[in-house]
């Protein structure tokens, strides 16, 4: 049995053929459609072109496949509020499996990456947005509406900074890659992009620096205190910032008594979504 795994991006697709020991096979990029039909049509040929029979599908796509099958919370426009589960499987005559990002990161770091020796692992995604995933027992937990896992709009903040969703003060809203931005234009008046504002540390980093870490902390502290798990692997492009896994595990475990729940750094990078996807069929 083959696992053919699609990983939907704003800017491109990438998919990926493994064999039963998840050994990648084959693997390619493709610009990302324009189109609701276009992208049909391009999964109809990915799957041709992995020139397997016998085979799982798992897709993952930015927004979440709601209760009615429609997908929601979507950064790529044109596939919000359509089914598009229902459509590819209608087109390829077969069904699929499909999840979010952060939930595709959570089962491939299990299964393949820093959690593989861990029961209980809660995957974070921090970039653009912020969502997360859980993984027990190598088996992604999804919950009735597909919402487990999904910390960036929880509530950090009663009243604070409005949120795209609606609501104010959620977690997206403070550590973000655009809050994070927002906050330091704010605070200084300089439009900065945040590895510059931590290599070359002006005037106003350490200020910065704390709010960040303390929000950081805060949030991830009220996640653990539910949920307990084995560790946190961090994913997404502000992953990359090495303060998160020295100062900033200190403070969580500050806030979060009798807990020393690792913070982990995750060990597949921009390969966990497709990986991920084409695991989900095995999860």
């Amino acid at each position: 049995m083959y696992h053919i795994g699609i990983d939907l991006g704003g800017t491109k697709i990438e998919w990926a053929l493994l064999d039963h020991k998840y050994n990648v096979l084959k693997r390619q990029r493709l610009p990302t459609p324009n189109s609701y039909h276009l992208l049909l049509k391009t999964i109809q040929n990915i799957i041709r072109d992995t020139g397997t029979e016998s085979h799982t599908i798992g897709m993952g796509t930015p927004g979440i496949v709601g209760d009615d099958g429609l997908v929601l919370c979507s950064n790529l426009e044109y596939i919000r509020d359509k089914p598009l589960k229902r459509d590819i499987e209608q087109a390829l005559h077969t069904d699929i499996y499909m999840d979010n990002d952060a939930n595709c990161f959570v089962a491939a770091e299990a299964a393949l990456g820093a959690g593989i020796s861990h029961d209980v692992i809660f995957g974070v995604i921090m970039g653009t947005g912020v969502g997360g995933g859980i993984s027990i027992n190598g088996r992604v937990v999804r919950g009735k509406s597909g919402m487990a896992g999904e910390w960036g709009h929880c509530v950090l903040y009663p009243g604070g900074i409005p949120c795209w969703c609606g609501k104010r003060g959620c977690t997206e809203a403070y550590i973000s890659g655009p809050a994070l931005r927002q906050k330091w234009y704010a605070q200084t008046g300089l439009s900065m992009d945040i590895p510059d504002i931590i290599r070359q540390r002006p005037p106003g980093y350490t200020t910065w620096k704390n709010s960040f870490l303390n929000d950081f902390a805060l949030a991830l502290s009220n996640i653990i205190q539910v949920l307990d798990p084995d560790c946190v692997i961090l994913g997404g492009g502000l992953s990359n910032i090495d303060f998160l896994y020295d100062k900033g595990a200190d403070i969580i475990h500050e806030l979060t008594p009798h807990n020393n729940t690792a913070i982990l750094r995750n060990k597949l990078g921009d390969s966990a979504g497709v990986l991920g996807a084409a695991i989900l069929g095995v999860t």
